[in-house]
């Protein structure tokens, strides 16, 4: 039998056991009645379940409020907490405006209240560009540019400029355009490079500390700097012709390096040659100066016979070297020559093909026997007889 036909007791009642007219208590309340409480309890009125009798069971709220509120605090209390890394810092701000710059470890701040901006300080950005510009001598040049660069001040990186990034980049261009316009094109294409690249970092680096950026310049590197592509050749030949006048440079002060000091060296020992015989000389003329007045004193003192002496001495030295024989015979005309050279080398000539090197004794023997003979053939008469040789 169904719980709501005609004439059922139980038809007051509803498939859960719930009595729609009486509710004694016995059961559950209600679900419509534990929000009207609710309510109740928050407005301050009390009240029942809202029956027609007006009476009914009230349920308190108040625990359920203090669960709430204390998993709200735990939710909020956790949510507050961060950590901040070794390379990081993190930019507190209290209804808007600066409070505090953490650094690393655990940090808490409550939310809805502090805003924090965590930025890293010790990464090193880079950003690049290539950008034609105008040089002093009116020519462009295509310039390739690198910055490096990092956080300084985590605190004006954050809230001092709105985009400091954009503003390195626009601060880099404006240094660069400035540091090349003041520059000739052939400075800016060869040698300068590196010199302008300092110049640009201090430069840039004084732009941004002007913009309170809280950026750091590492490094500014002119990766490459070239002529426009028109007229590329032709600055290809005048960078070679340059290169070729430097190295002919170089060459021929090395050969000057060369020959300067062999010059020094040749000069020298000419000089000490040139010393070494004035004294060879001075110490010969002295040599023979005191020979003479050694034999002048010994000529005054036998005249004759230092006179002979001195004759014999120039002949044997005169005739030392000569390779013939004279044999002169007192008492007569002849005169007798023996070409002894000739004699030696027809002997030469018969024993051996090639020539032989005779010995001083080998040649005395050889002129006695000689001379012998030459006297066996002279006159028996002559009784006076004087060779020469």
């Amino acid at each position: 039998m169904a719980w709501n036909e005609p004439g059922n007791n139980g038809g007051d009642k509803d498939p859960w056991g719930n009595n729609r007219k009486n509710n004694n208590g016995d059961g559950p309340p209600d679900f419509d009645d534990i929000m009207r409480n609710f309510f109740n309890a928050l407005t301050g009125k009390k009240g029942g379940s809202g029956g027609s009798g007006g009476g009914g069971s009230s349920v308190s709220v108040m625990p359920i409020l203090i669960i709430g509120l204390v998993i709200l605090s735990v939710f909020y209390i956790a949510k507050g907490f961060g950590v901040v890394n070794e390379q990081e810092r993190a930019v507190v701000l209290r209804f808007g405006s600066y409070h505090e710059t953490k650094g690393p470890g655990l940090r808490w701040n409550p939310p809805f209240i502090d805003t924090v901006f965590t930025r890293n300080v010790t990464q090193v950005r880079q950003w690049s560009t290539q950008e034609e510009m105008l040089t002093e001598d009116l020519n462009i040049v295509d310039i390739k540019l690198s910055v490096q660069y990092s956080i300084d001040s985590a605190r004006d990186f954050v809230l001092m400029v709105r985009a400091p990034e954009e503003s390195l980049q626009q601060a880099a261009n404006s240094a660069l355009r400035h540091v090349v316009g003041s520059r000739l094109m052939h400075n800016v294409l060869t040698e300068g490079r590196a010199e302008m690249a300092i110049e640009v970092r201090a430069r840039l680096q004084e732009y941004l500390n002007s913009y309170t950026t809280g950026i750091l310049v590492d490094k500014v590197n002119i990766e490459d700097s070239n002529p426009p592509n028109d007229v590329q050749d032709a600055f290809d030949d005048v960078i070679k012709a340059r290169e070729d006048e430097e190295r002919f440079q170089n060459e021929a002060q090395a050969y000057a390096n060369k020959v300067k000091p062999e010059a020094r060296g040749e000069s020298q020992r000419m000089i000490e040659e040139a010393s070494a015989y004035r004294e060879e000389v001075i110490a010969r003329a002295q040599g023979e100066a005191q020979r003479f007045e050694l034999l002048l004193s010994e000529y005054a003192k036998a005249p004759e016979v230092t006179r002979r002496r001195l004759y014999i001495d120039t002949v044997q030295e005169v005739m030392a070297a000569s390779s013939k024989i004279l044999v002169d015979v007192e008492g007569g005309n002849n005169m007798m020559y023996v070409p002894l050279d000739k004699l030696v080398d027809n002997n030469n000539s018969g024993t051996d093909s090639s020539r032989r090197n005779f010995s001083q004794r080998e040649i005395q023997q050889l002129v006695e026997h000689i001379k012998g003979e030459v006297l066996s053939e002279l006159p028996a008469n002559t009784t006076s007889r004087r060779s020469v040789r």
